[in-house]
């Protein structure tokens, strides 16, 4: 991926597709043709990684990255396999393709000096040239039998390999070596779209050959390498991996000479970077606003931004009161006098240290969504599924929580790609913007009406079992008895492909008692009406925390108590056939899912708006995903799901539509809403199968026009990415879309100086 040294973060003009909902049939956009804009557009915003000339950077040095933990295995396509398993592969092993500034991929020239499709009939065949100076970290030159061994174990055909994805591999026929050792000849057995997503990153024969091999060997070392870092050791007990410079490395030589990726918890981090344990680190806004703070000098305190000197002192106090320093707890006022100047002593001193670092900002190439489960119940209804995302304000739900970051606030416009993707453009217009008028009328078609009997929905046994939980769930929390688990980030693909089962009827839980804080009513508590405004506030700096749930990863994702809408409110509720119109809002209740608590108390006040009641339900973040998301046991969700170079691929398992499996259950792949048509799956199935560029990022589109009009899910907004970084490091930080390129990380010489950083504009 190629820098842009001077790229600015920018907002995007939203773009908005010509598509309208007549009598139930799709109008589709129009998609650009020759002479006009491209829809995909520009990204939001620019890589921030204070870029520098290699010149400019010294040579040596120790990089420690802070990762949430030491990886389980080393095998990217191993189920455990974690961010930290993906920035090693990135380091020390080969790549076809990697991905631009825009998100799109290009070719890796320090392995391949051309790949292309030299045969379209009657198969296609890819040509793979190698770079000449390619070899593993033994010696031997990378070649067809490393292909051939990662094909064989990836392509499923033999089920000794316990592989996560296959996605592409079982598709190729054959591969042999070209006309010379060089080339790699890669035959597919039916046309294949995203060819280039394959053999990135490339193993050796050594790792792919065997099943034991590929299943336990990699997962603790990787005997041979083949990128500008090497791996030296991993240190399970320490926690940190090593990383050295390859000697065997034919590209640019590494900057640094040593890369330390160590564990250190998100909420520790602050801490790290002032105790010299880490340089860089990917921080929550809170975290961010003090190394900001800190690096402000007393000229800069008094002027516009972030944080003003009052906002120091607020900060000071709330740390050290935080810190035991509070007269009343304390009980003695000399003791609590001691322990405020000795937690501010303590404060002021990691402010001092802090002042060596910087945060890099951006956008993450993954997008938060609400989601919308229509297996059954209300949401079952297309017309309610509507209702609900008309009224939705997706433009002051972005600007809640990217404005505050000094981000561009634009809502995503994809469910299948990001703005500056090939295969992005706006198709929101399928559903329609915010629209309460609208929202009420499509409530009032489905049969929702004000007035009548106002008992809620009576939960089922299922339902009794869920909202049992989250009583116990909520107890323990209070009591300190447990503790959820932090979880796992996904990578940048999907988490699973394992299918989930399961259509179970949503539960409705329990109604709010002074004993039980797990579940409660948007409405029905004591709550002004402007209540949800002034949470929205306090709360809004709290938007970014990365540890906003991804499927199957870590959690984040979680709305507050609800409160009753402002004026122009429904004024009563809706009821159809003697039941109410509640929705169930399952969310996950452990340490760092403050962050969204805006935006789901802002989501849960539209709704009242219209008239829909939600009851908020917390659950345990271990049991969130595997007991309620997909097992179907909600109405209402709020998580994040990755973006992919390769949509046609890796999003399909996403929208496919769910279907019944032999044993009587429902397969729903990664489709967690259980919303799908045959349509859109024809769509991603001829949109992989086409080697036109052009003609699949137009089925891309379509298919993305009618997962809009069928309001599985709703994408709110592009997930922000703030890194802590030492001011003199290069090439590091927030990343954005690109994959990063490690021989150019490194500390500026004395006395250089790296360009302005991007500025919002």
């Amino acid at each position: 991926m190629t820098p842009i040294p001077h790229d600015r973060v920018r907002p995007r003009a939203p773009r908005r597709s010509l598509v309208f909902l007549v009598a139930g049939v799709l109008t589709m956009p129009v998609l650009s043709g020759c002479g006009e804009e491209d829809p995909a557009g520009r990204p939001v915003a620019g890589q921030d990684i204070a870029p520098a000339a290699r010149n400019l950077v010294a040579d040596g040095g120790t990089l420690r990255w802070a990762v949430d933990a030491v990886p389980e295995t080393l095998n990217t396509f191993q189920a455990d396999a974690d961010p930290a398993t993906a920035r090693i592969a990135g380091a020390v092993l080969p790549s076809m393709y990697r991905l631009d500034a825009s998100g799109r991929p290009e070719l890796n020239s320090d392995y391949v000096e051309s790949a292309e499709v030299v045969e379209h009939e009657p198969r296609q065949v890819v040509l793979y040239k190698l770079n000449q100076q390619a070899v593993w970290s033994d010696g031997r030159e990378i070649g067809a039998a490393d292909f051939a061994a990662q094909w064989r174990a990836l392509s499923g055909k033999d089920s000794a390999y316990w592989t996560a994805r296959n996605a592409g591999y079982e598709r190729i026929a054959k591969i042999e070596r070209g006309e010379n050792d060089l080339e790699v000849r890669v035959t597919f057995a039916r046309p294949y779209a995203d060819w280039k997503s394959l053999f990135t990153p490339l193993y050796p024969k050594q790792v792919m050959g065997t099943p034991d091999a590929f299943n336990d060997g990699a997962r603790k070392k990787l005997k041979v390498t083949a990128g500008p870092f090497a791996l030296k050791d991993i240190d399970r007990k320490g926690g940190a991996v090593t990383l050295t410079r390859n000697p065997r490395w034919w590209g640019r030589t590494a900057k640094l000479s040593t890369l330390v990726l160590r564990a250190v918890p998100r909420t520790e981090r602050v801490e790290a970077l002032a105790e010299d344990k880490i340089d860089i680190a990917e921080v929550d806004s809170v975290q961010a606003e003090r190394i900001m703070l800190a690096s402000r000098d007393k000229k800069e305190a008094g002027a516009a931004g972030p944080l003003s000197q009052s906002d120091s002192a607020k900060a000071l106090r709330s740390w050290a009161v935080a810190h035991g320093s509070d007269e009343e707890a304390a009980g003695d006022e000399i003791s609590a006098r001691k322990k405020r100047r000795a937690a501010i002593a303590a404060y002021t001193a990691q402010q001092s240290a802090l002042r060596g670092f910087t945060v890099r900002r951006s956008l993450e190439p993954a997008f938060t969504q609400l989601a919308l489960n229509g297996s059954d119940g209300p949401l079952a209804d297309e017309r309610v599924r509507r209702a609900v995302a008309r009224a939705i304000d997706r433009e002051k739900l972005a600007a809640l929580v990217l404005e505050p970051l000094g981000l561009p606030a634009v809502p995503v416009g994809s469910h299948l790609a990001l703005a500056g993707q090939a295969a992005y453009a706006d198709s929101s217009g399928a559903l329609g913007g915010q629209d309460t008028d609208e929202a009420r009328a499509l409530l009032a078609d489905a049969g929702w009406e004000q007035g009548g009997p106002l008992e809620p929905v009576k939960p089922t046994e299922s339902e009794k079992a869920a909202g049992a939980e989250a009583e116990t769930t909520a107890t323990k929390d209070a009591s300190g008895s447990a503790e959820p688990s932090s979880g796992k980030p996904t990578s940048g693909k999907p988490s699973s492909d394992k299918p989930a089962s399961g259509s179970d009827k949503p539960g409705s839980g329990a109604s709010r008692s002074a004993a039980d804080e797990s579940t409660y009513t948007v409405g029905q508590d004591d709550k002004p009406r402007d209540a949800y405004e002034k949470e929205g506030e306090e709360g809004a700096h709290l938007a970014q925390d990365g540890r906003q749930f991804q499927p199957g990863g870590a959690p984040g994702a979680y709305a507050p108590q609800g409160t009753r809408a402002p004026a122009g409110a429904a004024r009563g509720p809706l009821a159809k056939n003697g039941k109410l119109l509640t929705l169930r809002f399952v969310l996950p209740s452990g340490p760092g899912t403050e962050s969204l608590r805006a935006v789901g108390g802002r989501i849960a006040a539209m709704l009242e708006r219209v008239g829909i009641r939600t009851e908020i339900s917390k659950v345990a973040d271990e049991s969130y995903f595997k007991d309620h998301i997909a097992n179907g046991q909600y109405d209402l969700a709020l998580y994040s799901w990755p973006t992919s170079a390769y949509p046609a691929t890796d999003a399909r398992p996403i929208y496919a539509k769910p279907v019944p499996a032999a044993d009587g259950s429902l397969s729903v792949e990664q489709n967690y809403t259980r919303v799908g048509t045959d349509r859109v799956d024809q769509l991603f199935d001829q949109a992989v199968s086409t080697l036109d560029e052009a003609r699949t990022r137009s089925l891309i589109r379509k298919a993305d026009a009618r997962i809009w009009a069928a309001a599985g899910s709703i994408p709110l907004y592009q997930r922000p990415q703030l890194v802590a970084a030492r001011t003199d490091l290069a090439n590091a930080g927030a990343f954005g879309f690109q994959t990063p390129i490690y021989e150019d990380m490194g500390f500026l010489k004395k006395g250089a100086k790296g360009p302005a950083r991007p500025t919002a504009t």
